[in-house]
């Protein structure tokens, strides 16, 4: 009897399952030699981050969210070097009860705290180079147009009901708590009240009539979805909660608010007593940015990748795919979920004191610097740690250091005077390893060298599909470490270019150095996009060949022409990275002198 309500209610009398599904993302993709899906290369791919709450300033864990999804798009970018075929949305979420109560609290119109807010939103994320092609503002006329039409879709199909709602509702949460999630503790006063189990904000007992969706049909729809599609919300462990949260029963959902008590939002089409609900209104920013109700929209939807914070995970993987289902839409095809950070092991808290300013730290460590550093050390399944010490010591080793190092030896004036690409040496560096010869240079360590680069945009493709940007990263420096051993083992600077038999295996060590340093550039892209762009030109790699298509790693090795060897280097451009740690820099200069 569920099975055919269902059916009914998304417009296909006696819909089978696979129906139900179809179009749900659970056709699965076989993966192309770079680890991305055959017929999704040549296919449009939205990205999205959350939209923002402005009731305060942004944090580090808005700007993680915001370059999770940046780097994730810039990889797809050198995948697919079409602009076109990618759209990145992120934005402000800017209605709701807690937007109304912190203007009232700061003496300022709901408009005008809006306003100041999503400015400096709009203003870190541009100053930490993210890429979005659009960032929503939920105040926006476009966005109230998409949201009263998908209430209308909703209505029409018989999922919304006027009925009397009492409950607990968490203001600072924005959400609807069941008696379960609900504890007792002692506040500032010393009495106790009564408080969200999960986050500990204060909730309070509501009870009015509101309109209420039909939420409870959807939880064996979800199910399905979710069972046939096990990639649909990652990592792992997110996906195991949700399945875990459909074995209960899925209670309906109380979608507005009375207009008296909550002003500041949408209003009901045709009833201007009720207020949308703050997260049906704010999940639909998604749908506004590629063109809804506009036919547009259907070249996007459900091609897209939510990058969220596992906070709002129930918001996003069962009542968004819901109310989805619910208008006749498709789920997202991928829910990325990742973890917070916190501050020297504790909970960032304005109470402590202990909020992290990214833009501080975007000027105290570089762009480039405080981007990889999240990147690299954000791991989403759990949540991780920030401290200043932490941050300086892995740019310095891993930027400054090793890579950074690295290019300097190979491009500097005394070791290579030419200041071009050398040329490979075929004799001195065999294809086939163990072959014995006068020339034959190369050890048994440098062909493992070779491999691990050759295989590494293939391994970095497929932690980008997994969400594991931090395992592509760990690899890129695993590298970066083999090629320095491999110049450190090789001592370039002892051989002589005008001896006629250190001369060949000199320009060999520092071509293979170079090849595997414009794989590096490469993959860093969409990471370190400014660090990667000097190091590319610097190598005298042009625009036009940077994208991973282009990416063909030391090609004489493989009987190949190489289109760089012979080629002039680009400008000298000084230090790839800085060291952060100046007064070990000094004292390292002053070992050397």
């Amino acid at each position: 009897m569920l099975r055919l309500s269902v059916a009914r209610l998304l417009g296909r009398p006696g819909a089978s399952r696979a129906s139900l599904l179809e179009g749900c993302g659970s056709r699965h993709y076989s993966s192309s030699s770079l680890g991305v899906c055959d017929e999704v290369c040549d296919a449009r791919a939205y990205f999205t981050t959350p939209i923002f709450y402005v009731n305060a300033a942004p944090h580090i864990g808005h700007l993680y969210s915001a370059l999770l999804a940046d780097a994730l798009c810039r990889h797809r970018r050198l995948l697919v070097p079409r602009a076109a075929a990618t759209r990145f949305s992120t934005g402000t979420d800017e209605h709701g009860l807690k937007i109304q109560q912190a203007a009232a609290s700061a003496g300022l119109a709901p408009t005008e705290l809006c306003d100041r807010v999503s400015a400096q939103f709009q203003q870190l994320f541009q100053e930490a180079d993210i890429s979005s092609t659009d960032f929503i503002r939920t105040t926006e006329a476009r966005h109230r147009g998409a949201v009263q039409h998908f209430w209308e879709v909703l209505k029409a199909r018989g999922l919304l009901y006027k009925g009397l709602y009492e409950g607990w509702y968490c203001a600072s949460d924005e959400c609807f708590l069941p008696e379960a999630k609900v504890t007792w503790q002692p506040g500032p006063s010393g009495h106790s009240g009564p408080v969200s189990l999960e986050s500990g904000h204060p909730v309070s007992w509501t009870k009015e009539e509101n309109y209420i969706f039909r939420l409870s049909r959807f939880r064996e729809p979800l199910q399905w979805w979710l069972r046939d599609n096990p990639q649909a919300i990652t990592p792992e462990p997110f996906y195991n909660t949700v399945l875990q949260w459909l074995e209960d029963e899925l209670p309906d959902l109380s979608v507005s608010r009375r207009s008296s008590h909550l002003h500041w939002g949408i209003p009901v089409p045709g009833d201007d007593s009720q207020t949308i609900y703050v997260w049906l209104d704010a999940l639909v920013n998604y749908l506004t940015v590629i063109g809804y109700p506009n036919a547009e929209f259907k070249s996007w939807w459900p091609a897209t990748s939510h990058i969220i914070g596992k906070d709002i995970l129930k918001f996003h993987a069962i009542y968004w795919p819901a109310f989805l289902l619910g208008a006749g839409l498709s789920p997202p095809r991928r829910i990325c979920v990742h973890s917070h950070w916190t501050v020297c092991g504790q909970k960032m808290s304005k109470s402590l004191g202990n909020v992290v300013d990214p833009r501080t730290c975007l000027d105290r460590y570089t762009v480039d610097g405080f981007r990889y550093f999240l990147l690299r050390q954000g791991v989403p399944n759990w949540d991780c740690d920030y401290y200043d010490e932490k941050v300086v010591k892995l740019l310095d080793s891993e930027l400054a250091d090793a890579l950074g190092g690295l290019l300097n030896r190979c491009t500097a004036n005394r070791i290579n005077p030419s200041g071009t690409y050398p040329s490979f040496c075929t004799t001195c560096f065999p294809s086939e390893p163990g072959l014995l010869g006068p020339s034959v240079r190369a050890q048994a360590e440098d062909y493992a060298l070779v491999s691990a680069v050759a295989t590494l945009p293939k391994q970095v493709a497929d932690h980008y599909d997994n969400f594991q940007i931090y395992k592509a990263l760990e690899a890129v420096s695993n590298c970066v470490r083999q090629t320095n051993g491999f110049v450190q083992r090789h001592a370039p600077w002892k051989l002589n270019w005008e001896s006629p038999v250190d001369a060949p295996w000199l320009g060999t060590v520092l071509h293979v150095a170079l090849e595997c340093l414009r794989v590096f550039g490469t993959l860093l892209q969409p990471v370190t996009p400014s660090l990667a762009d000097k190091l590319l030109s610097r190598l005298g790699v042009a625009v036009t060949e940077r994208s991973l298509g282009d990416l063909c790693f030391l090609p004489k090795f493989y009987g190949h022409p190489c289109p760089f060897e012979g080629r002039r280097l680009g400008p000298e451009s000084g230090l790839l990275f800085p060291r952060l740690d100046q007064s070990r820099a000094w004292l390292m200069k002053a070992h050397r002198t």
